[in-house]
């Protein structure tokens, strides 16, 4: 017999008093957790293949369902943790690379929850956002230096391609096979009706969606997948993946058993093939390199669409950003090392990166000292939770912020961690068909309608309580910043003061 050094890490607990023996967590769980035994006409579950994502609990018609953690421990030890020795055990039966999704989960500082917004009292009236007017439009791209007139007096239009934004969240890169089908439609139609954008990944551009062209970024990643020249011109604006935030200097890997026959022609590859795009794009080993993709990708849409590099947040960003605005880039996206993923190296996911607070903040401050901030916008993401995580983006110098994780949940997503299976049970990473029927379109993006609605109006309202009523008038304005519990070298490198001060 062979010995099995991994105990499960959830146990699920069923109520028998409750339990009808309906069968529905048996039909919708895609892992095969829950039998139901005939002899004993009772349910059962194979608990070492449950990765808690709530399905059976939340379809369960009598409660009779929880998942808990398991109690199970390994003997005390402050250096060698349970999951490290999982970890270990795992990689010595396998030999392989550990595998994650998501962001990364350890318990690093999370540099939002430390810092506080200032508010108006007396001196400074507040403003009442439901009476008096706020503006939280937002236009992304490079600003001209001055007014230009014509003889007569009348102002030249000298602004470069722009995207408008009505408030300043989109919906970050996820690419379709990382995603459904019936998720990119949600992301899609929601960013249309919401008056903002959403970005197609390194997957190409489905053709039923090309419809949502106005509101669509379109993504060019090292492997060129389902880049084109169709593709280009389809988008509003055109995005250069150098990195991202989960996996930063390693490039994309989507399994080939998500690679059905959709995604196949929409990526262009053979079916069911692994596509793999390499960590380097093999024609850019410089800034020098990465104006000349710039200006190719310029002159391939006629100069009428912005151009966006991503970049993922490390320890030189601010130098690395500084090149990026003299590349002819348009907008900036910097991904914080809390960004979500399909799939990543584990070591890579919880170990390399930097936070986007602290990154945001020293790329803006770069920027100004070089006199070039108003030739690019700067757009981050990585783990943007909330509205204040927005508010507190820009006051740190952000034009706009990605959301993708806070999109996902939106969706119905439990964050199980297990999206490189394809086994997703809510129908969002997953390409199996009888899953992805789950995730209903319509619902999905009156949903992220609901999120981006509410947060707006929370926008709003701590705007108006800071006594200010436009994003342009935040956006970089740290005196309505406080940090709580912070060094001293960080709240230099954040540029805000400690509250009390």
């Amino acid at each position: 017999m062979a010995i099995n050094f991994l105990y499960p890490d959830y146990e699920v607990i069923r109520n028998y008093d409750r339990c009808i023996a309906c069968r529905v967590c048996e039909r919708q769980c895609a892992n095969e957790v829950h039998q139901y035994d005939p002899d004993t006409g009772r349910m059962t579950a194979d608990e070492s293949k449950c990765v808690n994502c709530h399905r059976c609990v939340s379809l369960c018609p009598t409660r009779a369902l929880k998942i808990v953690k398991t109690d199970h421990t390994f003997k005390e030890n402050a250096n060698w943790s349970g999951q490290t020795i999982q970890e270990v055990y795992r990689q010595a039966g396998s030999g392989g690379v550990l595998l994650s999704s998501m962001g990364n989960p350890k318990e690093y500082p999370v540099y939002w929850d430390k810092i506080l917004i200032n508010a108006s009292q007396v001196t400074n009236p507040s403003i009442d956002p439901l009476r008096e007017p706020m503006e939280t439009r937002v236009y992304l791209g490079k600003k001209p230096e001055g007014i230009e007139r014509d003889k007569n007096g009348k102002i030249i239009n000298n602004l470069t391609p722009q995207l408008k934004l009505n408030t300043p969240i989109m919906f970050s890169a996820m690419s379709y096979g990382s995603i459904s089908y019936n998720a990119h439609a949600s992301l899609a139609r929601a960013a249309e009706q919401l008056g903002i954008y959403y970005n197609t990944g390194e997957g190409g551009l489905h053709k039923d969606f090309y419809q949502y062209g106005p509101n669509t970024i379109v993504q060019v990643a090292s492997g060129r997948f389902g880049v084109y020249k169709d593709y280009l011109e389809a988008g509003a604006a055109i995005e250069i993946k150098m990195g991202q935030g989960a996996k930063p200097g390693i490039g994309g890997h989507l399994p080939g058993a998500k690679v059905g026959e959709d995604v196949s022609k929409t990526r262009m590859i053979p079916l069911h093939s692994d596509a793999i795009s390499p960590a380097p794009h093999h024609d850019i080993y410089s800034i020098e390199d990465l104006r000349q993709l710039v200006f190719s990708l310029k002159e391939a849409t006629e100069y009428k669409k912005p151009i966006i590099v991503k970049i993922a947040a490390v320890h030189n960003v601010a130098a690395i950003a500084s090149g990026v605005a003299r590349s002819g880039a348009d907008i900036i996206a910097i991904d914080g090392f809390r960004g979500g993923t399909g799939a990543a190296p584990t070591r890579i996911r919880d170990n390399v990166g930097i936070p986007i607070e602290l990154a945001l903040a020293s790329v803006d401050q770069r920027l100004r000292d070089e006199g070039i901030r108003d030739q690019v916008s700067v757009v981050v993401g990585g783990s943007i939770r909330s509205s204040a995580d927005v508010v507190k983006a820009i006051a740190l110098g952000a034009d706009a912020c990605y959301i993708a994780t806070s999109a996902l949940l939106a969706l119905g997503c439990h964050l199980c961690r297990s999206c490189q299976s394809g086994k997703c049970n809510w129908g969002i990473a997953t390409q199996r068909p009888d899953l992805v029927r789950r995730l209903n379109p319509d619902i999905g993006s009156e949903r992220l309608i609901n999120l981006i609605t509410a947060w707006d109006h929370e926008i709003k309202e701590m705007m108006g309580g800071m006594g200010i009523n436009s994003i342009e008038a935040l956006k970089g304005n740290r005196l309505m910043l406080r940090g709580i519990g912070l060094g001293d070298r960080e709240l230099s490198i954040l540029g805000i003061k400690h509250a009390g001060e």
